[in-house]
This record gives structure tokens, C-alpha cells and sequence, in this order.
């Protein structure tokens, strides 16, 4: 492995837009919410633009398309309305066209043959992410894995990251943050980990080259 990843005792991996694309199975829940709110779909571009920090931001990135966020009331009719019909339809659909992205499976291989400890941290509901990690066949890599609700915080907050450092029992320096936005690597400074972007996936409109990472790959195959 290369130096970043000789020394490393931990291995913590964003999901969407770092291990698969899920962005096409998204749009479609989104877009089905909008129908049913007599709305226009998004589609797939503006999805693409709009993930990465949780389903309940989705949802309002969705509701506002355009406007600000916070001019969306989370305690609303409207939002209660559109979060619960979005979740339904996500979880009918959620791995219909969610697709792995090349690369991924040689890292993955070549740490578990290495014995380092991966965790899984994504800010997706943990309902949804061990059905999906099973169909695609990524179930079995990780020692731990954390939905955006499974603590009280979610990235770009540095918790989860502490968090599965201090459950694999591991210091923070030995650790790697894997990611495609600024939250990621956000939350993997923060946490003291070191920090690796992937210029592929879902970068929330800053290009990952200008977020600061240790390492920018263009493929995860690239760390091995």
C-alpha cells in the first residue's frame, strides 16, 4: 500500500458518491414525492447536486429548489407530508439502479487481506443502508457501520468519526476519512483523521481539489 495507508489502522468510508452511485434511485423518489405534491420532477442533475448531507436536507433542497433552505419548515404540513412520502418511495426503489463505482473493490480487497478495520459513515437513515450494502455485496467489509441518525450528530460534525475510532479502539491520527464533498473531509479534519477525496462522486458544489484533503484520487484503486 502506499505510505498514506502503511501505517493505517483505520479505514472510514463515506457511502453515496464514494462507494456507489446512488443518485439515479434517489431522483426518482424525489421526483415521485414532487408528482405527488403536483410539482415538476427534478430529476437527475439537480439530485446529483443536492445529496450528500441526509434525507432531510434532500428533501428540502428539493422543496425550496432554488430558494434557501431554511425557508423550509421542517414542523410544517408540507415538509412532514413530502419527507414521508419521499422515505416510502426511496425504500421501495432504493437499489434498483444503485451501482458500485470501479475501483472500490480493490481497495476494499487489499485492506481486509491487510486486517485494517473499516467503518462505514455515511449521513443516508440507517434504515435504508444495510439492504443496500448486501445487494451490492459490501456488507461483509465493514466493523462498523453509522447511518446520519444513528448519533445524536452527523458529518460534517467529527462525532461519528470519533466515535468509530474510540468503538474500533484506534487513535485518531492512524485513521482515513474517505469522501467526495467538503463534509467529509470536513469531518475527517476535524476528528484529527487524515483525509482522502475522490473527484468522482457528489462534491456539493466545491470542487474536492479546492477542500484541503490529504490525498485526491480519481479512482480508490489508485490507494492500493
Amino acid at each position: 500500500m502506499p505510505p498514506l495507508l502503511s501505517q493505517i489502522q483505520l479505514l472510514a468510508f463515506d457511502l453515496d458518491g464514494t462507494l456507489i452511485d446512488s443518485v439515479p434511485d434517489l431522483a426518482d423518489a424525489v421526483d415521485q414525492m414532487l408528482i405527488e405534491l403536483d410539482r415538476p420532477r427534478a430529476g437527475q442533475d439537480k439530485v446529483r447536486n443536492w445529496v450528500g448531507q441526509g434525507a432531510i436536507v434532500l428533501v428540502k433542497r428539493a422543496l425550496a429548489d432554488g430558494l434557501k433552505i431554511d425557508q423550509i419548515d421542517e414542523t410544517s404540513e408540507l415538509f412532514m407530508r413530502a419527507y414521508a412520502t419521499f422515505l416510502t418511495a426511496y425504500d421501495a426503489n432504493k437499489g434498483a439502479k444503485t451501482r458500485c463505482y470501479a475501483g472500490i473493490f480493490e481497495l476494499l480487497n487489499a485492506a481486509k487481506k491487510a486486517q485494517i478495520p473499516m467503518a462505514l459513515i455515511t449521513n443516508k437513515p440507517y434504515r435504508f443502508v444495510p439492504e443496500i450494502l448486501q445487494s451490492l455485496k459490501l456488507d461483509h467489509y465493514f466493523n462498523l457501520v453509522l447511518g446520519g441518525d444513528s448519533l445524536a450528530e452527523k458529518k460534517p460534525s467529527p462525532l461519528p468519526l470519533l466515535y468509530a475510532a474510540e468503538q474500533l479502539q484506534v487513535d485518531p491520527k492512524n485513521c482515513v476519512m474517505i469522501g467526495d464533498s467538503i463534509t467529509d473531509i470536513s469531518a475527517g479534519q476535524q476528528a484529527g483523521f487524515k483525509t482522502v477525496a475522490v473527484r468522482y462522486g457528489y462534491d456539493h458544489g466545491v470542487p474536492v481539489d479546492q477542500c484541503g484533503a490529504d490525498v485526491v484520487v480519481d479512482s480508490l484503486a489508485e490507494l492500493v
